[in-house]
């Protein structure tokens, strides 16, 4: 088995359900391990838009990445999600951070996420749950990671 962590978020209908939802549907392909906290975060990119509530998971898979990443495409789709423009709101979208220590680049997937790093709404659930963890292409810990940031509009949610 893998572990893996996924970034979650939403910012259309009822978030914290939506969350709820897309985190009991990803089991057996992804068996969660561990949840951060929920963070409510400003949209990023498009702003003009309604807040995100994003968190984080660690699961186990015994999937391979891109088999990973159509299951959760796939999953999305189940869930509500429709295609819109690039940023633009979402009802569900859901990333892979981290895949073991892996260094991926295909025409598919980038692991690690290759904006992980720039992104409080990111970073701060991450941290949550796995603080110690060295981006394997950076060589830096997620806390080191969330150092360079600006987390000074995300909240915890509730």
């Amino acid at each position: 088995m893998s572990i893996i962590y996924l970034a979650l978020g939403t910012n259309l209908g009822d978030r914290p359900a939506n969350l709820r939802t897309a985190i009991g549907a990803l089991p057996p392909e992804a068996k969660v391990v561990t949840e951060s906290k929920i963070y409510e975060t400003p949209p990023w990119g498009v702003e003009n838009q309604p807040a995100f509530l994003n968190m984080a998971v660690k699961c186990e898979t015994s999937l391979e990445p891109e088999p990973l990443l159509r299951h959760l495409k796939q999953l999305e789709a189940q869930l509500g999600r429709r295609q819109s423009y690039r940023w633009g709101p979402r009802l569900i979208d859901l990333d892979i951070l981290f895949y073991d220590d892996l260094v991926l680049a295909s025409e598919a997937l980038t692991i690690p996420h290759p904006h992980l790093h720039e992104r409080a709404f990111v970073l701060v659930p991450l941290a949550d749950i796995a603080p110690d963890f060295v981006h394997p292409v950076l060589g830096k810990t997620v806390e080191e990671l969330l150092a360079n940031v600006d987390t000074n509009e995300i909240r915890p949610y509730k």
